[in-house]
């Protein structure tokens, strides 16, 4: 997994045998169940590292840090030995979330996934990998943000190319707590969607801290980051019922 390796190393990720065993079998699997199951529409061996792996761990960049709203060059922390409560909103085959855990052993993982075949995909991937303290919720992130024992519980929310950002916001703020953050993976839209996002993200309780581009050689052109600070309690009518967000978005 050379690529693999090295655009981590760029992001200023080291891959030891034990992450890099894991990504392989995570690719194995993930190619597998594809003949069966329609996982993704990537499954080439130097796409899947790029476009999977690689691109969920450029989340890394935006981390939360020592109170400073800082947007980074390189991961600003020893990834190891960090320990957070992080869901990944419409995870899918398990991106970002899966690579996050791989590389993140001590946070608590919830994946959230509405499609029960994807769900399934992710129960198996987190027992082959043997990740411990990881969920995987086969429910929609409306229904899951108005869970007691989820709503306002994280300290990380991070989701990809699940919905505009007017929309995303309703799905991902209700889970975050006062203080955590909402990373969202974005194309060169983001920028744009950030600034219309604005009002949304403010009647939910975030504040826009920046986008980030993130700027790897190993990764598609365009590639950004867009990260919101919760710094308010979410209004009790949010999120609104499954099916809603999406077709009346708040901005």
């Amino acid at each position: 997994m050379a690529l693999l390796r090295a655009g981590a190393a760029a992001l200023g990720l080291t891959l030891g045998p034990s992450h890099l065993a894991a990504f392989e079998t995570y690719y194995r699997e993930l190619t597998a169940w594809n003949q069966r199951f329609n996982l993704t529409a990537i499954t080439g061996f130097e796409e899947v590292q790029r476009r999977h792996f690689l691109d969920s761990l450029s989340c890394l960049l935006a981390l939360p840090v020592g109170g400073s709203d800082r947007l980074h060059d390189v991961v600003p922390i020893q990834v190891g030995r960090t320990s957070l409560r992080l869901a990944d909103v419409g995870s899918g085959a398990g991106f970002p979330g899966i690579p996050l855990k791989i590389m993140l052993p001590d946070a608590r993982v919830t994946l959230i996934e509405a499609t029960a075949k994807k769900a399934t995909f992710l129960r198996h991937m987190v027992r082959l990998l043997g990740l411990e303290e990881v969920e995987v919720l086969a429910a929609r992130a409306e229904d899951v943000g108005r869970m007691p024992e989820h709503r306002e519980q994280y300290d990380l929310v991070v989701a990809r190319a699940v919905a505009p950002l007017c929309v995303l916001v309703e799905y991902c703020l209700p889970l975050c707590r006062v203080k955590g953050r909402v990373i969202a993976q974005k194309g060169s839209e983001g920028v744009e969607e950030a600034e219309a996002a604005r009002p949304a993200i403010a009647l939910v309780g975030g504040s826009l801290v920046g986008v980030k581009p993130v700027e790897l050689e190993e990764l598609p052109p365009g590639r950004t980051l867009v990260a919101i600070d919760k710094v308010a309690k979410t209004p009790d009518e949010y999120p609104r019922r499954p099916g809603i967000p999406s077709k009346r978005p708040l901005c």
